[in-house]
């Protein structure tokens, strides 16, 4: 039975399953069998998703609004019934959809796309006056305007760099300005960090930004096909001290992993035995005080592809010839 709206924008091919866009779960659920699947809905929700996001061939079984959604012999802990919160359950649902179809791929490149250009014209707008709520506001917009959805916007002006997950204030940015987006589309989150300077970045911010993309390096350089996430974790969190950062910096915040329909699914961590596939997407995010990097990559056959990329933002080239994100500089 599958319930999330990860899941569930998974398996009905795009669609989007909730109403809010915090939502853990959606208001539709997806009853799996070997005789045939069953998409149970409300009925006020009913005609809505019938004409703008089911699949056409899908079998419907309308409920009343004010009715449980499913029946007591589908309720979770009833012999014969998985739910997602069943670990082997959820561990096959995972390994199932870690792998990307063709129809994904392309739907996450235009995605990607997308969310680098929200962030290319959103950067391009701002001021030293302009305030966090301000920028948070322009880059939602952006991303709506593109018929993507602001999964999670962060921004941090210059007085709340140190913060990893700031959400936008009323502060004024400042001379250097970090943006956060994941954005989605067909249950897809692309993930992606950017940092704009509305002042001449000093020698010390450069130093610090070209060393948190080397410890990014080291991550994708251990990002291959057949390889554990833990492994993957050690390399790159063992860069942190190569580059003159703490060697526990990686324990001060998530350093990122596998995506898709989840913002990371999973999140890495030194004990992960899930190996990554090809087809897969990765959205590694090291950071340390007042630098980060983060995008979205594809794990294909001829290496990391990036995708939150719009040709536009400078990039420099890293050790394993991908464009990085750079600096943007507007003073």
């Amino acid at each position: 039975m599958l319930t999330s709206v990860g899941s569930l924008s998974w398996y009905l091919d795009g669609a989007r399953p909730a109403v809010k866009l915090s939502a853990e779960d959606g208001v539709i659920a997806v009853v799996v069998d070997a005789a045939g699947d069953t998409v149970f809905v409300p009925n006020n929700e009913a005609d809505r998703l019938a004409a703008e996001e089911l699949p056409a061939d899908v079998r419907v079984q309308v409920t009343n609004w004010w009715a449980p959604l499913l029946g007591p012999d589908l309720a979770p802990g009833t012999p014969g019934v998985l739910t997602e919160a069943d670990r082997v359950a959820a561990e096959g649902l995972r390994a199932a959809r870690a792998s990307l179809l063709p129809v994904e791929t392309e739907r996450y490149r235009r995605l990607g796309r997308d969310a680098a250009e929200a962030l290319t014209a959103t950067a391009l707008s701002l001021e030293p006056r302009t305030t966090e709520r301000e920028a948070a506001a322009r880059l939602g917009g952006e991303l709506i305007a593109r018929g993507a959805e602001p999964f999670v916007v962060l921004v941090a002006g210059e007085a709340r760099l140190p913060f990893r997950h700031a959400l936008p204030t009323d502060g004024v940015l400042g001379r250097r300005v970090m943006l956060v987006v994941c954005a989605r589309r067909h249950g897809l989150i692309a993930n992606a960090t950017r940092w704009v300077a509305l002042a001449p970045p000093t020698a010390t911010e450069a130093d610090a930004d070209a060393r948190i993309r080397a410890v990014e390096t080291a991550f994708l350089a251990a990002s291959t096909p057949g390889r554990a996430l833990g492994e993957v974790f050690a390399a790159g969190a063992s860069a942190y001290a190569d580059q003159g950062f703490a060697a526990d910096e990686w324990t001060r915040h998530h350093q990122g992993g596998p995506t898709g329909y989840w913002g990371r699914d999973p999140v890495a961590t030194p004990e992960s035995e899930v190996q990554l596939v090809a087809g897969q997407a990765v959205a590694w995010n090291p950071s340390a005080p007042g630098v980060k990097i983060e995008d979205t990559l594809l794990l294909g056959d001829g290496g990391p592809e990036v995708l939150t990329t719009d040709g536009l933002w400078p990039t420099t080239r890293d050790e394993l010839g991908l464009l990085r994100p750079d600096v943007l500089v507007r003073t």
